[in-house]
């Protein structure tokens, strides 16, 4: 397994990324089941409605059970390793389960700006985004993090895991070409004090 360190180094890292966690065969499963999502994207607190001017995708849920633990196994370990040697966040796992996307080009496919930090639910501390597709498969659906005031576009790569704090404002642009898929999780603890 090998990570990276943004070059970011004052104070907390606003981004590291992990690559090479999943095998090739694990990957083609995820994405097979992101494909696969019909379910509504809401946004907000309430996620009680579709705003379709901030987000349009299509979504499916993994729940730990004992068919996907190896998808919440590998995941924790990256978190951890990177929890420790970088944020040293008090964390109590994942409170929720995973969500895999699929931005398709027919509506545009995207999230605009957001944060994964809320005040309902489980306290998010780590957001954690996995790329499931292959670059060559789709055009537009740039992950982007807004770091202090620049904007930087995550490296587009297959199995490519990117873990920041969850209060971090990020988007996917619009999917022009094909379709995207990925995985987001988020890793809990007690709320920060």
């Amino acid at each position: 397994m090998e990570y990276m360190l943004t070059p970011w180094t004052k104070g907390i890292e606003p981004f590291l990324w992990w690559e090479n966690a999943f095998t090739n065969s694990e990957l083609d499963w995820l994405q097979d089941k992101a494909k696969e999502a019909q379910a509504k994207a809401f946004t907000g607190d309430s996620f009680e409605k579709e705003n379709k001017e901030l987000r349009r995708t299509k979504l499916n849920w993994l729940n730990c059970c004992s068919e996907n633990n190896w998808i919440f196994e590998k995941l924790a370990n990256v978190v951890q390793e990177l929890n420790a040697k970088f944020y040293n966040f008090q964390l109590t796992g994942f409170g929720e389960a995973i969500q895999l996307t699929n931005y398709l080009s027919e509506n545009k496919g995207t999230y605009g700006w957001h944060q994964d930090f809320g005040s309902i639910g489980p306290s998010r501390k780590l957001s954690v985004v996995m790329q499931l597709s292959d670059p060559s498969e789709y055009m537009g659906g740039c992950l982007e993090l807004k770091t202090r005031k620049e904007t930087t576009k995550i490296q587009a790569q297959r199995g490519l895991i990117t873990v920041f704090p969850a209060w971090t404002l990020h988007q996917v642009t619009p999917v022009t070409q094909g379709s995207r898929q990925s995985l987001v999780a988020w890793v809990s603890g007690e709320p920060f004090k």
